[in-house]
């Protein structure tokens, strides 16, 4: 049984692209820093391989833009989760240099967050996310 849980949580009014591109580098982020995350390799009959994928089930929820800087704050001040977070400076960037230097500039509170993965303990995880309804 696995004791730790991600969850992928999407703004409500990302378009539908911004979501997907959301989603995806949540993954690709939650991938890199949790590499026990992403199950072996494997192969089909025929013999063809096929890379690791999740070895996690991984929800994806929504939450209001205001839901979202909540819901990171409160992550964020856990010592037993971890949150990863896609942001709109991310998003408009055309380097990643631009992105570090102008969120460098960015308070806080001004940063509008388009999506957030968290991993942690099951009961944590569920604690921060579990009244947020499913992204459909």
């Amino acid at each position: 049984m696995l004791t730790n849980k991600i969850v992928v949580v999407i703004a409500t009014d990302a378009p539908i692209g911004v979501a997907l591109n959301t989603a995806a580098l949540l993954g690709v982020g939650l991938g890199h820093r949790h590499a026990e995350t992403v199950g072996a390799d494997t192969v089909d009959a025929g013999g063809n391989p096929h890379t690791g994928m999740s070895a996690y089930p991984i929800p994806v929820l929504k939450a209001t833009p205001e839901r979202l800087h909540e819901l990171r704050a409160q992550a964020a001040a856990r010592d037993d989760v971890i949150v990863h977070d896609m942001n709109q400076i991310a998003q408009q960037a055309r380097t990643y240099e631009q992105f570090s230097d102008t969120l460098a500039g960015t308070k806080p509170e001004d940063v509008e967050y388009l999506g957030l993965a968290i991993h942690g303990p099951r009961q944590a995880v569920d604690s921060l996310t579990g009244a947020l309804a499913l992204y459909r």
